[in-house]
């Protein structure tokens, strides 16, 4: 058993003051450790340097020398090995952790991994409401916006963890007891500097966790995630009918001619759950929960699957309905900030649609999504940095029904003015960053904006 004592006395610097910066320092303070909160930018507002200074904590809002008289470096959520700050700290002898070996020590229960490009918050949030729904005392933590710290040093049957790429780059400490790969596409390359690497960050949650847990992926990413070479087995393979996963390999079945998901393990199938259960929109949802029942069942918990999914409601700015308005539906996918995860948006909601699309862009080939744009979409708006780029790729991609906004009021004025559109959806396939401090900004400025239209604005 880890010794908390191992930390009274030592000197730490945390850097970044976001949430999981804030959460760390708090906790490493409760542990009798001497804490300095070194951010990594000058705090945007008042609220910030308020909580930094409720936690009776030292702190500065740049770096200074200050920041490396400790003997520990201690890496909020985000912060890259390019940072300045980690190579001048390790230039000085610290040593330098990330959140979750710092945090591993102090997690009680059973450890569930969520990691992947998109959909592992509502994997995740669904996979704790289920545990919950059955009767299970389990945290939800990590990358979803609760910090990990605030689970730690506490008693848990389950804590399910949603895991980013920048905190599984640190992790060498974390082992779960069952781990997901959603999925996997290109997004953070301006981090990790290109797609291998972020991959790579991403399959640690794999080959960290422990001998003999079972793991759950997507049998199109098994190459990308060298599914083969992996040890200590376990490996379950989601996929939807007609994709030629081996029948006798373990696999979570989506099946659209039974409105189904199965688990399969050599000639047995269990359903989990039927089609109509799912409380939430799209067929990437499907997915989501597929692989959340998923878990239960690897996890020998039994009953009707289904039933578990009752009350939950799906997250926030994730292809969220919004209103229905004029006869067209509005939906709020501020949370699609990559390529991927508009592709698979607009791929998975049903009806006519125009897409709101536009931010801060993260080095992406848009390519991908202009084709989609270009098979299931009647217009695109676009709006915001990276609006060029993506009305540039449209084009390329011989599709002429765009339009360009000059903000958000205007993007939502205009799609809701085309003729013929069933759907207005926000899926961006960027940071909201140029124009809003976060998706969620993003997001409830969009609600607003759709709770204002009246029908005279709706074609």
């Amino acid at each position: 058993m880890f010794n908390p004592l191992r930390w009274e006395g030592k000197e730490i610097t945390v850097i970044g003051a976001g949430v999981s910066g804030l959460g760390l320092a708090g906790f490493a303070a409760s542990l009798g450790a001497r804490v300095f909160i070194s951010a990594d930018r000058p705090a945007a507002d008042t609220s910030l340097r308020e909580k930094l200074n409720a936690l009776n904590i030292p702190w500065e809002e740049e770096h200074t020398p200050r920041a490396y008289e400790g003997e520990y470096m201690l890496l909020s959520s985000g912060i890259p090995p390019t940072s300045p700050a980690v190579k001048e700290g390790l230039r000085r002898g610290m040593t330098v952790m990330g959140e979750l070996d710092f945090l591993a020590p102090h997690l009680s229960g059973r450890i569930l991994g969520v990691t992947g490009s998109n959909g592992k918050s509502t994997t995740t949030a669904l996979l704790g409401h289920m545990l919950q729904k059955g009767g299970f005392s389990a945290a939800v933590a990590g990358n979803i916006g609760i910090p990990l710290s605030e689970a730690a040093g506490k008693p848990w049957d389950y804590i399910v963890v949603e895991l980013s790429s920048f905190q599984l780059f640190w992790n060498t400490s974390l082992s779960c007891d069952l781990s997901i790969v959603t999925n996997l596409a290109p997004d953070h390359i301006d981090w990790h500097g290109s797609y291998g690497d972020y991959v790579q960050a991403k399959k640690r949650i794999l080959t960290t966790r422990k001998k003999g847990s079972p793991a759950i992926l997507q049998w199109r990413d098994r190459e990308a995630l060298e599914a083969e070479t992996l040890t200590g087995g376990g490996i379950n393979y989601f996929h939807w009918m007609g994709e030629e996963c081996p029948s006798d390999l373990p696999s979570i079945l989506a099946d659209d001619g039974r409105k189904g998901v199965f688990l399969r393990q050599g000639r047995e199938e269990d359903l989990l759950f039927s089609f109509s259960d799912l409380p939430l929109l799209g067929s990437h949802n499907i997915e989501n929960a597929a692989m959340a029942a998923g878990a239960l069942r690897l996890l020998r918990i039994g009953g009707d699957l289904g039933d578990l999914f009752e009350g939950f409601r799906g997250l926030e700015h994730r292809c969220e309905f919004v209103a229905k308005k004029g006869g067209r539906i509005f939906i709020n996918d501020s949370k699609g900030t990559n390529v991927a995860s508009s592709t698979t948006a607009l791929n998975s909601i049903p009806g006519v649609k125009v897409v709101i699309l536009g931010g801060k862009g993260k080095g992406e080939d848009y390519a991908p999504l202009a084709e989609t744009v270009k098979r299931v979409a009647l217009a695109a708006v676009v709006l915001g940095a990276e609006g060029d780029k993506i009305t540039e790729a449209l084009a390329l991609a011989g599709f002429e029904r765009v339009f360009r906004a000059a903000d958000m009021e205007d993007a939502v004025r205009k799609a809701a003015g085309i003729p013929g559109a069933e759907v207005v959806l926000l899926s961006p396939a960027c940071t909201s960053w140029d124009m809003y401090p976060s998706f969620k900004k993003r997001g409830e400025h969009f609600r607003e904006i759709v709770s204002r239209l009246k029908e005279d604005d709706i074609v």
